[in-house]
C-alpha cells in the first residue's frame, strides 16, 4: 500500500501527539465549564488565561487584548464586522485587497450590502499591494484597513510594518489576517503597528475549531455573536476548552 505524502502544510497541519496528549484531560477529566464557580470550572478558566497570556506574550500584546475564538474565518468576521458597525455612524469605508481570504472579501462584500463603501485594492505580478496606492485610497471616511500578512495561495508577505504605518499616519485602524503567517514569521504587533490581527492553530499543529483575535487596547469593536458573556462580553459561547489549550501548547512549540 503506497503511503501518503502531503505537501500541503499551508492548507492545514495535523495535530502534533504532544498537543493532542495536552488536550485530552480537557475531553474527559478537566471537563468544568470555565464560567462555573466551582473548581472543576476555575480550573478550566485558569487554563484559558494561561493560553491567553501565551498568545499575547509571543504577540507582544497584552493578555485582555486577546480574544478566543472558533477559526480564523470568525476572528476576521469579528474585526471587520466589529469595528465596521461600532463606527458605522463616524465612517464607513473600508480598503482591502482582491487577493484577501473569503473570509475578508466575502465579509466586506456583506457590508457593502449594508451600506458600508470597500477599496478593493489590486496587486503586482507579486502579490505586493502598491503603498502609494494604498495610502492615495483613504479618504475622511475610512475607517479600517484589512490586508493579510501572508497570502494563502502565493506566499506573498505583505509590507505589513509600513501598512500599518500609513494606517497610525491617516487616524484609521488597521486589521491583518495572520493566519498564514503565525508560526513562520515573527510578528510583533507593536512594532508592525497592527491594531487588529486574526489566527488560526490548525495552521501550526494545533487543532481546527480554534482561532484568537488581537484587539489593541482602546480600539471599539461590536460583538456579533449574542448569547453568553464570555471572552469579556465580545464572544459569545462556552469557550472551547481543549482546543484553546492545544492552541497554546502548539503556539508554545512553534514560536
Amino acid at each position: 500500500m503506497e503511503k501518503t505524502r502531503y505537501f500541503d502544510h499551508a492548507a492545514t497541519t495535523y495535530v502534533k501527539e504532544d498537543v493532542l496528549k495536552e488536550m485530552l484531560p480537557y475531553f474527559e477529566l478537566n471537563y468544568g465549564n470555565p464560567s462555573s464557580i466551582y473548581k472543576i470550572g476555575r480550573e478550566n478558566k485558569r487554563a484559558i488565561e494561561l493560553a491567553r497570556e501565551r498568545v499575547a506574550r509571543v504577540l507582544n500584546a497584552k493578555p485582555k487584548e486577546i480574544y478566543f475564538t472558533g477559526c480564523g474565518s470568525e476572528s476576521d468576521n469579528l474585526a471587520i464586522k466589529g469595528v465596521a458597525y461600532s463606527n458605522r455612524n463616524k465612517r464607513n469605508h473600508i480598503i482591502t485587497t482582491k487577493i484577501e481570504h473569503n473570509a475578508v472579501l466575502e465579509t466586506c462584500e456583506i457590508l457593502e450590502q449594508e451600506g458600508f463603501k470597500v477599496t478593493y485594492l489590486g496587486v503586482d505580478k507579486n502579490g505586493k499591494v502598491s503603498l502609494e496606492e494604498l495610502e492615495n485610497a483613504i479618504t475622511d471616511s475610512t475607517i479600517l484597513i484589512s490586508i493579510m500578512t501572508a497570502n494563502n495561495e502565493i506566499g506573498t508577505i505583505q509590507d505589513i510594518r509600513e501598512i500599518g504605518e500609513i494606517a497610525k499616519r491617516h487616524n484609521v485602524i488597521f486589521h491583518t489576517d495572520a493566519v498564514q503567517a503565525i508560526g513562520n514569521i515573527k510578528i510583533d504587533v507593536e512594532q508592525d503597528n497592527i491594531d487588529l490581527l486574526s489566527l488560526s492553530a490548525h495552521k501550526f499543529y494545533g487543532p481546527k475549531g480554534v482561532g484568537a483575535l488581537y484587539v489593541k487596547q482602546g480600539i471599539n469593536f461590536q460583538k456579533i455573536q449574542n448569547g453568553g458573556h464570555q471572552e469579556k462580553n465580545k464572544r459569545a459561547g462556552t469557550e472551547n476548552v481543549a482546543g484553546i489549550v492545544g492552541l497554546r501548547k502548539s503556539y508554545k512549540n512553534r514560536l
